[in-house]
């Protein structure tokens, strides 16, 4: 075990709840505080106050005295920056920038102007807790456990992998779904992190717009895991009303700040989604960071656990998780009781390297178009 990193006695408690009915359904158990703190045991982060834990996500107030988070967690980010708070003489530190701009701006025109320019932006407890929404996608089938059932995994970073991954421990067989041009972005961090969320899945590497390949599997899935903003699939012809019907498919759907209005085409990370729900802690006068990106476990376990819940009913539905509304159920748990030690999780088998298993992939839909 290591240090506290801001998860409390209270939230790892409402989590656990959700683990222990996971294992009732599937006989997995599950060990909610290596899922919640797993990752910054392993990596030896720990949030400094308005700073996260991973360092791309700080906490700053605005001219009327509201909190914002933003993440600057990718190049196209820290370009932006610039725009963002409109100098043509960008401060050599990004951070500076943004907090003295965000100084003299209210909090309404600081998130107008950082969500025109495609930024993860957050305010504190804008998004209302919520449950999943869950629709009728299509025919039902008689109750089933996940094992033996095709998962095709489209998701990346760690809210959608942690849920395939979870589903493959109950059994099921789970495809990882990536564009060779943009894998999923934790290929290119630590290796252990890529390794725990995603072994055991096969890798199938293919053009997002070879829609007539992604059709096939996703046409021949019982499972189907994305995380992308819901327009980039429609305008392939690739939503879950589009694909080929199959009898109790269950499509989980993993947004930052819901699928539909404007916050379909808002940007979200752990950090700055959990901000969004109120998921923070209150030292005197500031708010400070809960966990490590702790929206993306808190949501991909969430996810398992209904999607496990949906084939034992027959399926057939549409289950839309929004992070930031998974965030607000928590946070009034945020402040309340200990700070618990982060667990690493245990040794796991490396990942799969991406495309390894495209052959294998193509003959399991072959398989079940033969059926």
């Amino acid at each position: 075990m290591t240090a506290p990193v801001g998860v409390t006695d209270a939230v790892l408690g409402r989590a656990q709840q959700v683990a222990d009915a996971f294992a009732a359904i599937t006989a997995v158990e599950l060990d909610a505080r290596a899922l919640l703190t797993g990752r910054a045991a392993m990596l030896g982060l720990r949030p400094q106050g308005r700073v996260s834990a991973g360092g791309a996500t700080r906490l700053f107030v605005t001219r009327d005295g509201s909190w914002c988070a933003l993440t600057l967690s990718r190049a196209d980010d820290i370009a932006a920056v610039p725009a963002l708070v409109q100098t043509d003489s960008p401060d050599a530190d990004p951070w500076t920038a943004v907090e003295n701009w965000a100084a003299v701006t209210d909090v309404r025109q600081v998130a107008e102007r950082a969500r025109l320019l495609g930024l993860p932006v957050a305010v504190l407890g804008e998004s209302p807790a919520a449950g999943p929404r869950i629709t009728e996608l299509g025919p039902r089938s008689a109750g089933r456990s996940l094992a033996g059932q095709l998962v095709a995994d489209l998701s990346s970073m760690w809210a959608g992998p942690l849920c395939g991954q979870l589903l493959r421990q109950a059994g099921a067989t789970v495809v990882k779904v990536e564009s060779p041009a943009r894998p999923d972005g934790t290929r290119n961090g630590p290796s252990a992190f890529f390794d725990w969320m995603n072994h055991g899945k096969y890798s199938y590497a293919v053009d997002f717009d070879d829609t007539a390949a992604l059709a096939t599997l996703l046409g021949a899935a019982d499972v189907v895991i994305e995380s992308s903003r819901p327009a980039a699939l429609a305008r392939r012809g690739l939503g879950p009303e589009a694909v080929k019907p199959r009898p109790g498919r269950t499509w989980v759907r993993i947004t930052g700040h819901g699928a539909t209005g404007e916050r379909a085409g808002w940007v979200a990370f752990g950090d700055d989604a959990a901000v969004s729900g109120g998921m923070v802690r209150n030292d005197p006068g500031t708010p400070v960071f809960v966990g490590d990106a702790i929206a993306d476990p808190l949501t991909g376990l969430h996810a398992a656990y209904a999607v496990a819940d949906s084939c034992a009913r027959g399926g057939g539905e549409l289950i839309e998780f929004a992070m930031s509304a998974v965030a607000a159920l928590y946070a009034p748990l945020a402040s309340m009781g200990d700070e618990v030690p982060a667990v690493a999780p245990g040794a796991t088998p490396a990942g799969p390297v991406l495309g390894v298993d495209n052959d294998a992939v193509l003959r399991l839909i072959a398989g079940r178009q033969s059926c």
